[in-house]
Parts: C-alpha cells; structure tokens; sequence
C-alpha cells in the first residue's frame, strides 16, 4: 500500500515544428557557405533538423494544420492512457488506486528474525522509502541496519550506480552492497520462490537467506520501531507507545488516504472528476491538520510518533514537486502558518535535488520534457532552517504562559473557572474517575506553580 511504484518511463527528443520569419526569408537568398576540405566526411542531418526541413517545406513558417494538430493529439492521448495505466493503476472512474504491497511483516515474524542479516533498500526521491530513513536515524539504528540507495533509471525502473560516496553524512545512490546487482528488480528477482513483479522501495532484505522480508513502509517503520531495540543507540525513544497507539491509528487513516497518498490521486487522476474528489480531500484534510497544529506541537500532542514522521516525507515534497508536477495547486504548504513551521521542525540535510529529479525527469507521462523547475523561494537554506518556535505549542509551556497570566490577574482565570466547571460535571457524572482526573490535574498545576518565576 505505501510504497514507491515503478514508472513506465521513456525520452524523446524534443523537435522544433515552426520556423522564425526570419529564417523564412533566409530560404530565399543566395547563402555562400565555406569551402569543405575533400577529405571531410559530410555529416548526415540530425532527426531535428531534418523535421525541421520537412515542415518547412510543407506549411513554412506557419502553425501545423488543424488535421495535424487533431492527429497529434489523438495519438498522444492513446499514448498517454497506455503508459498511465502501467504507471498508475485506475478504477472505472478515473481514480488512481495504490496496488497492495507484495510482502507484508507481522509483529509475529519480528522475534523469528536474525536482525543482524537484515539489510534495507531505499531511494532518495521516494516519500514511502524516506520515512524509513528517518525512523533507522531516530532509533540509531544506522550501523545495525546497512543501506543500499537507488536512483531511478531513464526507464523509471531503481538501479544502483557505481558513485562512490565520500561523505557518510550525505546518503547517495551508489551501488547494491547486500547482492551486487545492477537493477532493484534483479534484487526481487532472486528472492526465495522467484518474484517478476513491480520493485519497489522501501525494501527490507535478509541478506542471509536471500529474501525479500517486506516492501509495505508502515510495517518496517514499526519493526525498526519496536523490534530492533537491541540493536538500536536509541532504545527508550518510542515512537509508537502504547497510551498514543488508537491516536496514531486514527490519524493514520486521515493522513494516508487523503495526504500522503492523496497526492499521487491527484497527480495521476485519469479524468477530471477524479481529480476534482482527490484534491477537495487533500486540502480539507491539510486544513484540518492545519488548525489542529495551531494547538498542538506534534499530531498526538506533545510526542513525536510514526503518524508525525509519515506526513513530513509528503509535506517536505509538497511545494516544490506537488504542487507543480501533481497539480495540488490550492495552496503551498508556505501559506499554512501552522503546518509550514511543522514541516520546518524536523529538516535534516535532504537532499532535494534528488527528490527533484526523481520526479521531473522520470515521470515521463506527466512531464515528457524532462525539464525541472527552479526551487521555490521559501525551500532556501535561511528560510527552512529559520527559527519555528514550534516548542511554545508544548502543552507544558502552555500551561506555564496561562499560569503567568492567572497571577497577573488576567481573563484567563475566567478560563480556568469554565475548566473547573467542566471538571465539576464529570464528577457529578462518574465520581471515581472525575476524582482522579481532579486529583491529577491539580498535582501537575501545583507542580508547574512552583516553576513560574516570580515577579
């Protein structure tokens, strides 16, 4: 379900079919052209030159007549809908629809695993791949889990390249450290029982009994969560613990739907209802995580977990490739005051280059000229390493800015008052447990009164 699929890719050249007035006129002189040595082999005529000088001669510097125009048109609309349906799987209506993953990782098969043989491939463009990044740097899982990254080929397919890194900090594609092979699907290939489907990333192997152990992000953000705390630098770091789980869960299937995988249903819809469904689901769910953070340092309050790291990958790519290339063009993550300074709190170094050609010079279908945009203004280093101020949204800074205010004698005490009463009609309600909830949370305002300075 949350992976990065494989492209159906292809690049031709791009041809020129109209001529400047200019030129036209230059048909008609006397040109003198320098003398050729007799030794000089000629050289045959480009494809683009060549088509140049068939247009000209049959409609000059005009536009191309409507017949051929409406033909064009035709042909690369059938094109389009054949390298689509390879690309991006639809339903009846249009809608794009994520194929399921292949190999799935239960919290059952974590213990009978050798963590040791594990070994993780990834590719530096796609989101589903980068939130296991994240995840293996969080936990310091780096030395126990090694990685082999892939680029996308001319064909959209993952190859391993023969680059040599010289910096360990900065993760580049370089070549396949587990099985030296040349092509991620080869990688599939060899798996126990043979594999010919699609190869995507994020994928977790067992370098020693040459199988594929997952390809569904989720389940091997979990695992390297939760089932490699013997090996992990970070053991008491937690980003799924047990009191915030059904909260995870419920913003997990907000998140995924309509924002990590709501992009791709926008940028691949296939008919305009289909898009128009895709992005009205994406910016009312982005507005409503907008509003949510306007309260909230983090998704679940103040602890980073799993549903936090899944909708940075998206956000981080938002502006700079979705918006554009995906047609999510409602707004930019810039214009939400409370998500931009979200997004802002967990960039580490990402290389955004990569991300920008992974889309703008793979995805063929969506972008056959390959040309890539410039940056937007607000992704320069001063500006998304600017300061954020997301810790005031701490629950605990909070409550000590509102218990400055209750001693400066402000309204908020009026504030209090109607929380007191709130607490009042849960005790009337459900005595025992109104009393614990009262007891508490009286203990924890007496411990913050302690820590506002006094003035």
């Amino acid at each position: 379900m949350m992976h990065c699929t494989t492209p159906l890719c292809s690049h031709f050249p791009a041809f020129s079919t109209t001529t400047s007035g200019a030129a036209a006129k230059a048909n008609h002189r006397c040109l003198v052209y320098p003398r050729m040595s007799l030794n000089q082999t000629p050289q045959p005529p480009t494809p683009k030159n060549l088509l140049t000088t068939i247009t000209n001669l049959l409609w000059g510097p005009s536009l191309p007549p409507g017949l051929l125009i409406s033909t064009v048109r035709t042909a690369w609309n059938s094109a389009w809908q054949l390298m689509m349906s390879q690309l991006a799987p639809s339903d009846s209506s249009g809608g794009y629809y994520r194929p399921a993953s292949k190999f799935r990782l239960s919290n059952s098969q974590y213990s009978r695993r050798n963590p040791t043989t594990l070994h993780l491939y990834v590719g530096l463009p796609c989101p589903w791949a980068h939130r296991t990044l994240i995840v293996r740097a969080l936990k310091g899982l780096e030395d126990a889990i090694p990685v082999s990254i892939a680029a996308p080929g001319q064909d959209g397919s993952w190859e391993f390249q023969s680059t040599r890194n010289m910096d360990k900090d900065v993760l580049v594609p370089g070549k396949d450290k587990a099985n030296g092979r040349k092509t991620l699907k080869e990688v599939y290939g060899i798996t126990r029982g043979g594999y010919s489907g699609r190869a995507t990333v994020p994928m977790l192997w067992d370098a020693e009994r040459k199988e594929v152990v997952c390809n569904e992000s989720y389940d091997i953000i979990e695992f390297l969560n939760s089932g490699l705390n013997g090996l992990a630098q970070n053991l008491d770091l937690d980003l799924s613990p047990n009191l915030l789980k059904e909260k995870i869960e419920e913003w997990n299937q907000v998140i995924y739907p309509n924002v990590n995988n709501g992009v791709y249903r926008c940028g691949f819809a296939q008919s305009q209802e289909a898009y128009d469904r895709a992005v009205d689901d994406l910016f009312n769910t982005l507005d409503k995580i907008d509003n949510h953070l306007g309260t909230s340092r983090f998704l679940c309050g103040d602890t980073l977990t799993l549903a936090d790291v899944c909708l940075f990958t998206t956000l981080i790519r938002f502006d700079p490739v979705y918006h554009v290339l995906f047609k999510c063009t409602k707004k930019k993550v810039l214009e939400y005051p409370n998500l931009h300074g979200y997004m802002r709190e967990y960039i580490r170094n990402l290389q955004f280059s990569a991300i920008m050609d992974g889309y703008y010079k793979v995805l063929f279908p969506l972008n056959p000229g390959s040309i890539r945009p410039s940056m937007p203004s607000g992704y320069e280093d001063e500006n998304l390493y600017a300061a954020h101020s997301r810790e005031s949204f701490s629950s605990v800074n909070k409550d000590i800015e509102c218990l400055r205010c209750v001693k400066k004698g402000s309204d908020i005490e009026v504030e209090l008052a109607s929380q007191a009463i709130g607490l009042l009609g849960m005790i009337l309600r459900d005595e025992d447990c109104a009393y614990e909830v009262l007891k508490t949370r009286f203990l924890y305002f007496h411990r913050l009164w302690n820590l506002v300075p006094r003035s």
